[in-house]
């Protein structure tokens, strides 16, 4: 499945309940998505989440039907340091 890069900036009210996260979890599931992890910007301005989707449009479907934002959605390959020994 490809992977993308989504970028958001509502991080300064960033504040998610076990709620939230099982309805952006479910949400997901409905538009095929699946949330892997997420980093926040030490200055809480953004966040940059790694998503496994079959499309961006997948991706930006399910970022409205939750309410986020999906400022920017890229595409990224996976590439660790072993791939060039």
């Amino acid at each position: 499945m490809p992977l993308f890069v989504i970028e958001r900036s509502f991080a300064e009210q960033l504040e998610l309940t076990g709620a939230d996260v099982r309805l952006i979890e479910s949400v997901n599931a409905d538009a095929g998505v699946q949330w892997l992890f997420s980093f926040l910007t030490a200055d809480r301005r953004k966040t940059y989440c790694l998503y496994e989707a079959p499309s961006p449009d997948a991706i930006r479907a399910a970022a409205e039907h939750a309410r986020l934002p999906a400022d920017a959605v890229i595409e990224v390959e996976r590439v660790s340091p072993g791939a060039f020994r």
